[in-house]
């Protein structure tokens, strides 16, 4: 079979649409269609959302839309670092998703709490592709929303970008609202002198915050050339938008770094009681000890088999050692209790 003969692998496409100054033109259309109708209606851009694709399917959108190979490399790949780049005329903006895990009311040391997705979007003059890697949020929401705002939409590819930025920054402040809830009850637990202090527990939650810090804090940079219109696309009117998107992945950021100070003082205060614990341990267990001791250094002494111990053929020496062991013994709790070691 020849190369042009060869069938296009068929590609895992979510919706595709084409839109005329903001409006959704009825029917299905392949990515091709898409492509074509959008070079060739004034006003028109194409939007395609992809769903996890493979290597074939992506490039078979690639090549329709001429997409540069390195930013469809790092689509394939995910796990990319949230970042904006452009090729030629394309932008290339990678989005990390978050969702807070549900689980039981106690945290356990291996209980996962966020979990994270991608989204890798290509936007041109007239069409934005949108790749979506598990377990990212569908963005049929978005799309809806959109549609809803034909004035929004009319502003092309660059605000699908918005719409797209704004609802993952809006996960990041609900995810880190939920670990706020999760963070007080450690911060209780760590202060309360009636709980058990399981630091793997504390532990777990500050890793998910350091895994929601990378998730978040790279995002910046990639807002803040959008508001300030470093980048083709982007109008006055959007780059509004853009800088109230930012404004609020600022807020996600700075509660994240406060949540990880609050979880690295309980960290912290769950140590010294540890530590303060294991010491009232230690104590207590010496002053067990030295109690043992005494009946056990005076056995030693007069434990050998003479008549009449302790002093060889005393008549009342065995009862008097046994009698004096225990006033010794007596008087030696005694004042360990008062020092509070037993």
């Amino acid at each position: 079979m020849t190369a042009h003969n060869t069938p296009r692998p068929q590609v895992p496409v979510v919706d595709c649409a084409l839109y005329e100054y903001g409006r959704r033109r009825p029917g299905h259309l392949s990515s091709a269609e898409a492509m074509h109708a959008a070079r060739t209606t004034p006003g028109a851009f194409a939007w395609i959302g992809l769903h996890a694709p493979t290597a074939d399917q992506l490039q078979a959108v690639a090549s329709t839309f001429a997409l540069h190979p390195l930013a469809v490399e790092d689509a394939l790949e995910a796990h990319q670092r949230p970042k904006l780049e452009q090729y030629d005329d394309t932008l290339f903006l990678v989005l990390r998703t978050t969702v807070y895990l549900e689980h039981d009311h106690q945290l356990t040391p291996t209980t996962d709490l966020v979990g994270t997705g991608e989204i890798m979007a290509f936007a041109g003059r007239d069409f934005i592709i949108v790749v979506r890697h598990d377990p990212s949020e569908p963005l049929t929401g978005v799309r809806s929303r959109l549609e809803a705002d034909p004035e929004r939409l009319a502003h092309g590819p660059a605000a699908v970008l918005h719409a797209i930025a704004d609802s993952v920054v809006d996960q990041y402040l609900d995810v880190v609202t939920a670990l706020e809830t999760d963070a007080d009850e450690i911060e209780n637990d760590a202060f309360s002198p009636d709980t058990g202090h399981d630091i793997g527990r504390i532990y777990q939650l500050k890793r998910e915050l350091v895994e929601l810090k990378r998730t978040v804090a790279p995002l910046a940079r990639p807002l803040r050339d959008l508001a300030e219109r470093r980048v083709p696309g982007v109008d006055r009117e959007l780059a509004a938008y853009f800088r109230d998107v930012a404004d609020h992945l600022t807020q996600a950021a700075e509660r994240v770094t406060v949540l990880t100070e609050l979880v690295d003082n309980a960290l912290t205060m769950a140590l010294a009681q540890t530590s303060l614990q294991q010491n009232h341990d230690m104590r207590r267990i010496s002053a067990a000890a030295a109690l043992i001791a005494i009946p056990i250094a005076i056995a030693g002494v007069y434990g050998m088999n003479f008549d009449h111990m302790p002093e060889l053929r005393q008549l009342f020496g065995y009862p008097l050692m046994l009698g004096g062991t225990a006033v010794i013994v007596t008087v030696v709790y005694l004042v360990f209790r008062k020092k509070r070691w037993l």
